[in-house]
């Protein structure tokens, strides 16, 4: 099987080659600039690259070669006039594009449509493969979205987009911290589904509240897109009914605390995650780097180890944890650039470079 991966990193996206069982770095584009996400859309086989270029701001490219030339496109852009209500008492400031944190193609039946989830918390929509974007404003004019907060960003932000590949229309989101909401016509209009999720974090009597959740990352099967798994601030939750409520999973070896989900495509059962110390610290439980498993929906879990090293301080950030198409192979990388590949599901990993700067996101191409 020969596959690429794609890594987005703080120092420029590499792409990864698969050649007579080894791997190679193909290319290295966008060298020393602070690439944060990539997409290869399986509809027509184009890249698309995330860049935070700081005082240049957020910017797209987008390759029809397969990383070989690149060339700019158009980057979401709120509306001017369009207001943030920081939520600390003071006056609403200029809503303005901080990063892309969630980059996702649309339906098969859907060409040219792509999906972006931003900090400061807004939902924009292209149809024409990222030539232009449109604010999906039925989800910026919620009225419960002014409850929504940053959660380790000054500013709440959607890193997770699932698109039901048995319909189109059918969109989830996942908000930090703003919970998990989902549409069922294309966006035109959305409800609240956190419900079962908790909030430790605040006050009792807003626990509960599914608006003020902070799910970290979020993922569906794509042969049972109504099973869904999401890594939370506290704690793991698995969705059966397609995200309407939500169970709690309390048993993850050796930590329930984490950043990144990954589900086999193939098998809504079979999950992944990548467990840390909470809060303060975010490293490794005992400094030992471990994936934790579950195969049977979460009743029971493995704690995988062969491979990763057992003195480590790497985390593995919301989009750093992957999984090939057809279930067979993970990658994972971590922020202080390591990278692993998995060809046996987790049972046993091996280290591809532990020298790659930090890694932001890792995609199969």
């Amino acid at each position: 099987m020969s596959e690429r991966l794609l890594l987005s990193t703080r120092k420029g996206l590499f792409a990864l080659h698969e050649d007579g069982g080894s791997w190679r770095i193909a290319r290295h584009a966008f060298a020393g600039d602070n690439v944060t996400l990539a997409l290869a859309d399986a509809r027509d086989g184009r890249w698309y690259a995330a860049l935070n270029l700081g005082h240049f701001g957020v910017k797209l490219q987008c390759s029809d070669d397969e990383g070989a030339s690149w060339h700019e496109i158009a980057a979401p852009t709120y509306p001017t006039g369009e207001m943030l209500n920081t939520g600390d008492g003071k006056p609403p400031v200029p809503a303005a594009l901080k990063l892309l944190w969630s980059l996702e193609a649309g339906g098969a039946d859907e060409p040219g449509r792509l999906w972006a989830g931003t900090i400061p918390g807004g939902l924009f929509r292209s149809d024409d493969a990222g030539e232009s974007w449109q604010l999906v404003e039925s989800l910026w004019r919620q009225p419960r979205r002014s409850q929504w907060f940053g959660g380790g960003y000054d500013q709440p932000g959607i890193h997770s987009i699932c698109v039901d590949p048995r319909d189109s229309r059918r969109l989830r989101i996942a908000v930090s911290c703003g919970g998990v909401w989902q549409s069922g016509d294309g966006g035109e209009s959305w409800t609240l589904s956190a419900d079962g999720m908790y909030a430790a974090y605040m006050p009792p009597e807003l626990r509960d509240d599914p608006n003020i959740q902070d799910p970290h990352r979020m993922v569906q099967c794509a042969a049972d897109p109504d099973t869904l798994w999401v890594q939370h601030h506290n704690g793991v939750f698995v969705s059966r009914d397609g995200a309407r409520s939500w169970q709690d999973v309390p048993n993850v070896p050796p930590s329930v605390f984490g950043f990144t989900v990954a589900v086999h495509p193939c098998d809504p059962q079979t999950a992944w995650f990548v467990p840390a110390v909470k809060d303060e610290c975010r490293i490794p439980v005992d400094a030992k780097l471990v994936v934790a498993r579950t195969r049977d929906g979460g009743r029971s879990f493995d704690s995988l180890h062969e491979g990763l090293p057992v003195q480590a301080y790497d985390l593995v950030y919301r989009h750093g944890l992957a999984v090939s198409r057809d279930g067979a192979r993970l990658a994972m990388a971590s922020t202080t650039g390591g990278l692993w590949l998995s060809d046996d599901q987790g049972d046993s990993w091996r280290n591809l470079s532990l020298n790659l700067p930090p890694v932001y996101a890792v995609t199969f191409a």
